[in-house]
C-alpha cells in the first residue's frame, strides 16, 4: 500500500458527503484504485447517539456500513483522474457482520480492498477495527457515475 494519506480537506474534495453524514475523518493510506485505510473518530456529539441508545450509546451498524462505502468511494474515485467530479453509488452489501459494539470515544480503523472491478461494477472487501479488534466486516458493491 502506498503512503499517500488524505486529510479532511482532501476527503471533502473527493466525496460529496458533508456533516452530519461524512463518516471519514482521515485516510491514513491510499493505494488509488486498490485499497485504503481510514479512520473515523466516534464522538458522543454525533446526532444518532441521541436516540441509539441514550442510556448505552452504540454506533448503528448501518453507519459502519456507510463508513465502508465512503472509504470504498475514495478508493474508486482515486483510481482515475477522469473520475473527478463523479460520485460513487452503493449497489449492494454482502455478508456484513457486526461483531462488537462501537461506542463514543472509539477510533474506528476502516480497511477497504478492491476485490474486483468488472464493467463499471466494483466490489470491495471491508473490515473495521477498534484497538486492533475486528468490530465489523463484509463486502460492498458500488459503481462510479456522473453526479
Amino acid at each position: 500500500m502506498s503512503d499517500t494519506s488524505i486529510d479532511i480537506d482532501g476527503i471533502l474534495q473527493t466525496l460529496p458527503h458533508r456533516y452530519p453524514f461524512l463518516m471519514v475523518d482521515r485516510v491514513l493510506e491510499c493505494d488509488p484504485g486498490l485499497s485504503a485505510v481510514a479512520t473515523k473518530c466516534v464522538t458522543i456529539n454525533e446526532p444518532h447517539f441521541q436516540g441509539h441508545f441514550p442510556e448505552a450509546p452504540i454506533m448503528p451498524g448501518v453507519l459502519i456500513a456507510e463508513c465502508f462505502a465512503q472509504v470504498a468511494g475514495i478508493v474508486a474515485l482515486s483510481a482515475h483522474p477522469d473520475f473527478a467530479g463523479k460520485v460513487v453509488y452503493l449497489m449492494g452489501l454482502d455478508k456484513l457482520r457486526f461483531r462488537k459494539p462501537v461506542r463514543p470515544g472509539d477510533v474506528l480503523h476502516i480497511q477497504v480492498r478492491k476485490d474486483f472491478e468488472k464493467r463499471g461494477i466494483w466490489q470491495f472487501v471491508c473490515e473495521a477495527q477498534v484497538d486492533g479488534k475486528r468490530v465489523a466486516d463484509g463486502k460492498v458493491m458500488a459503481t462510479v457515475a456522473d453526479s
